[in-house]
Parts: C-alpha cells; sequence; structure tokens
C-alpha cells in the first residue's frame, strides 16, 4: 500500500495499518519530503516560544516502525498501471514505485495571490520551519530595533504585519504580541507603544469559525490589546512599504514599512493531484465518496482513497463548507484518517464500509497566555471567552496531539512555561550555522606593510643622533 504524505492522514493510516499489512504480507510505504508529521495547530505557540519546536513534530522513523519510509515526493501517479513516480529529497534520479493500494494525503500548501513583493518579504505559518524563523524574526527585530536611533528605521524594525484573520492568523498575531510584551518587558531601551501590530483581512469580520458575536468579541480583544485590525482591506504591494487597498472599491488604504509580513490567508490541496488519472473538483481537490473511496462520473476508482485537505469529503451533517465538503481542519483530517484505515482493511475482506460522518466538536483558539475564545458543541453551543475557553484550547489540542511520547512533551513544556515563563531567547544565523566556523578557519589578511619613509628633499642635510629627542630640544 502506498501513502503519499505523512501528515494527519497519512501518519494514522500508516500507524493504523502498518502492522496488520505487514502480518498479511504486505507492507505500507509513506512518501513524505519531511521525515516527521507537523502537529499544525500548534505553530502559533513554536511561534510563541511556548512550544519547543521539536516537540510539536511526530518522527515517522520512530513511530513508523513496520512502514517503508521515503523521504521526497510523489510527483506522478498512474493509476491505471498501479504506479506513482517519486522525487527524492536529495534531488536523485526519480524512480517508479508499484503499489496494490493508495491513499492520496498529501495535504495542503499555503495559497497565494500574485501581489508584487509578497515572495520576497512573506513568510507563512503553515511548517515548523517557517514558525521557527518567525519566532526568532520578532525576537531579532525588537532587539536589534531597540538600538535604533533614527525613527523610521526604527518604527519599521518593530512594525509586524499578518495578512488572513481566520484561525491560524488571530492565533499567530496574538502569541507573537504576546511574545514581544515579554521581550520588552526584559529590554528597557523600547517601550510597549513602539510596538506595532496590525492584522489585515479582506472580509467584513474574521474567525468565521465562531460565531457572530464572538468574532466581534475577538476583535474588541485584539484592540484593546493594541493589535490594529483592519477590515474590508487586502495587501495590494509589498514592493517597498507596504500598500493596503479597501474593499470592494478597491481605493488606497495605508502605506508604511513593516520588516515583518506573515501571510495566513488560506490554503490550496496541494497540486501533485494535478499529475494524477484521479478526478478533481473545482478547487482542485479530488473527488470522494462519503466512504473515502475516490470516485467521479465515471463510478468509483478501484484500490484508490484519500482524505484530509487534499480531498472533497462530503460533510453528511449539512454543516460544512457550501459546497456540501467537510472543513478542512485537523479534527476531521485525524478522524477521517481512522475511518479510511477501518475502510480499507475492510475492502481486502469484503466487508461493508462505513461512510464518514462527525459532528464538528466546535472551535478552541488560544490567543496567548490564558485568552482565548472557544465554541464547544456537546450538549448544545456552548461559547467561552478568557481563561476558560484557553484552558478548552489547551486541553482539545494536548490530547488530540499524536502519539503518548508527544503529548507528554507538549504538556511538559506547558508545565515548564506555567512555571519559569515565556521562553524569548533568540537563536540567530541558523540560516548560516557554519559562518562562525568558517570565520574561524579562514586564515585572516596579513596586515599591509608599512610606507617607506620619503626620501629627504634635495639639498637638504639629515643629522643622525643618538640623543634623545629631549636632549636634542634642550
Amino acid at each position: 500500500m502506498l501513502v503519499v504524505g505523512g501528515g494527519y492522514v497519512g501518519l494514522y493510516v500508516a500507524l493504523k495499518l502498518q502492522k496488520k499489512i505487514a502480518n498479511a504480507g504486505g507492507i505500507v510505504t509513506v512518501v513524505d519530503p519531511l521525515p516527521y508529521m507537523t502537529y499544525q495547530p500548534f505553530l502559533p505557540e513554536v511561534a510563541g516560544g511556548n512550544i519547543e519546536a521539536r516537540h510539536a513534530v511526530v518522527s515517522h522513523r520512530k513511530h513508523l516502525k513496520q512502514s517503508e519510509l521515503i523521504q521526497g515526493r510523489v510527483t506522478a501517479i498512474d493509476h491505471a498501471n498501479r504506479t506513482a513516480v517519486v522525487a527524492p529529497s536529495d534531488g536523485g534520479e526519480t524512480f517508479e514505485v508499484p503499489y496494490f493500494d493508495v491513499v492520496l494525503a498529501a495535504g495542503a500548501i499555503t495559497r497565494t495571490f500574485p501581489i508584487k513583493g509578497l515572495a520576497d518579504k512573506g513568510i507563512g505559518l503553515k511548517t515548523i520551519e517557517e514558525a521557527v524563523a518567525l519566532r526568532n524574526k520578532v525576537l531579532e527585530r525588537i532587539e536589534l530595533g531597540s538600538t535604533m536611533t533614527d525613527p523610521a528605521a526604527r518604527a519599521k524594525a518593530l512594525t509586524f504585519v499578518v495578512v488572513g484573520g481566520g484561525f491560524a492568523g488571530i492565533e499567530c498575531i496574538t502569541e507573537m504580541e504576546d511574545m514581544a510584551r515579554a521581550a520588552v518587558r526584559n529590554n528597557p531601551r523600547v517601550k510597549q507603544e513602539e510596538v506595532r501590530f496590525v492584522l489585515v483581512e479582506a472580509m467584513g469580520r474574521i474567525m468565521p469559525e465562531v460565531t457572530a458575536s464572538q468574532a466581534e468579541w475577538v476583535v474588541e480583544h485584539l484592540r484593546s490589546r493594541g493589535i490594529e485590525v483592519l477590515l474590508n482591506t487586502s495587501l495590494d504591494s509589498a514592493e517597498g512599504a507596504l500598500k493596503l487597498i479597501n474593499l470592494p472599491d478597491k481605493t488606497p488604504a495605508q502605506e508604511f514599512e513593516a520588516d515583518t509580513l506573515v501571510w495566513t490567508a488560506g490554503v490550496q490541496a496541494n497540486p501533485m493531484v494535478r499529475s494524477t488519472d484521479f478526478p478533481l473538483e473545482p478547487r482542485g481537490r479530488v473527488r470522494v465518496l462519503p466512504d473515502l473511496r475516490i470516485g467521479g462520473d465515471e463510478g468509483i476508482v478501484e484500490n484508490a482513497w484519500a482524505a484530509g485537505d487534499i480531498s472533497a469529503v462530503p460533510d453528511l451533517t449539512g454543516k460544512g463548507l457550501p459546497d456540501g465538503t467537510c472543513v478542512p481542519n485537523a479534527q476531521h483530517a485525524l478522524r477521517q484518517a481512522k475511518r479510511l484505515a477501518k475502510n480499507l482493511w475492510a475492502s481486502r475482506w469484503d466487508k461493508p464500509l462505513k461512510d464518514y460522518k462527525h459532528k464538528n466538536l466546535g472551535a478552541v483558539a488560544g490567543f496567548g497566555e490564558w485568552k482565548g475564545v472557544a465554541n464547544i458543541n456537546l450538549l448544545g453551543r456552548i461559547g467561552l471567552k478568557g481563561p476558560l475557553a484557553w484552558l478548552a484550547h489547551r486541553g482539545y489540542h494536548g490530547m488530540a496531539m499524536p502519539t503518548f511520547e508527544r503529548k507528554f512533551r507538549v504538556i511538559l513544556n506547558w508545565i515548564i512555561a506555567f512555571f519559569a515563563g515565556r521562553d524569548t531567547t533568540q537563536l540567530l544565523d541558523l540560516d548560516n550555522p557554519r559562518g562562525a566556523f568558517v570565520a574561524a578557519a579562514t586564515p585572516a589578511p596579513k596586515p599591509a606593510a608599512a610606507p617607506a619613509p620619503a626620501a629627504p628633499a634635495a639639498g637638504s642635510s639629515v643629522v643622525e643622533s643618538k640623543e634623545p629627542v629631549a636632549a636634542q630640544v634642550k
């Protein structure tokens, strides 16, 4: 069995099936460019210094010991001939992998727009590497900005912009703002009012996963912390100064400079599906049936399965996206993976398959220490704000984090932070770790030779004396 992608769906499908398939004489092959699964709901806390980066990921090698792991990308699938083309991460020659069953679990990538300067200046929050880089950049800008004397350069260094008012954007900007406050408290050269945070959202409201009243409360909460919330506003250009426009008339709004620009304005299905012979829907996702088998207008595609963000899974509860599919979030991905594994194994023995149906448990978001919002659907809808919502956020994601080993590490992080405080230590030169060694190993240039004394002018005489200068003057 071939599993394309080692994220939420890929990890859980492999975990659930590797032993069963091995005992039946087969093997689960997982192909992913990374050697770990990233628990993306924890990325804001990694960026905010509450969770150690390595603890927010789950090692494939440690937990998928009965699976074959290939570090690379699936670039094409020919399901008619049951083969996939894999490009190894080291840049080597591509090769083919045969399979009997295939599970598409390649997830989603950041969705961007053709905005000038965005690719050069922006950073996303989709990977653990981005979260670590963002944490270090915020701390580094505050430290360097505190020593700047030019007002314009100082303001630019201390301005942080997040584009996108969904869960990722709100949690990102609030965690960063919380961390910045802690960093400013430790730095007497900078004042809190000098640090500027700006949230840019193209829609007229934020966080569509919560109620309208809760969304309004979140906006008020952000503004009470000094965070500028610009609704019905879009980024028009990131070349030089950031240029914002009002929507929908596209008239100029604000223009200012910022060293830090975070883009969290949506995701899209991994484009690798375009290099397959599977049916796709208009948004570029793989079409699947409620039982998570891939199927299109021509019927079911045998031995092909998909789940998670890369697929358009019908939401049988009727409370999903406007097109009737499940919301692309971790809650659905984890549960779809478990149902897919059960259905795939049942199909091997010609047993009936069950449709995926999951009632949304609600939504939880953390906004920094003891702050958050939650919308919990248990015995009716329960709306929470503040410390209780923050505890619900940590409780849910602490339980949802895959594997007991990783749960333990994350909870230990929280306990340490509770007593020792948020870690605001910046790590420098991670993009150039050999810099110090290269400088030490490179011979210093020889000092320039002293210039020769000028020749005496014609007709002048030089009297050589061994007496001290003071004696000559005397």
